[in-house]
């Protein structure tokens, strides 16, 4: 759905960038269309939602995709460590 929207978007947002001296990177691109199709009230509610993991009746595989799923919209600094501990405890 955002194919061309998106992309007019990034075309746009790319010059802007540039214009500001910002380097188009891939992590820059990522921040800004979070900031453009996400609003705050979805990313807090996924950052919550990461940080309260629950298992439930998902798989070990289906749990670790949601958990990689949910740590794209965690703020914080993770280490590894920090992701082992907090994936085991759901």
């Amino acid at each position: 759905m955002l194919i061309e929207e998106a992309e007019f978007w990034w075309i746009g947002m790319k010059q802007i960038m540039e214009d500001k001296g910002e380097d188009a990177t891939w992590e820059n691109f990522k921040v800004r269309f979070l900031e453009e199709y996400f609003p705050d009230s979805v990313r807090y509610a996924k950052e919550i939602e990461f940080m309260q993991p629950e298992q439930g009746n998902l798989s070990v595989t289906e749990y670790a995709t949601r958990f990689k799923h949910l740590a794209r919209f965690y703020t914080q600094t993770m280490t590894e460590a920090w992701r082992c501990r907090n994936l085991s405890l759901g």
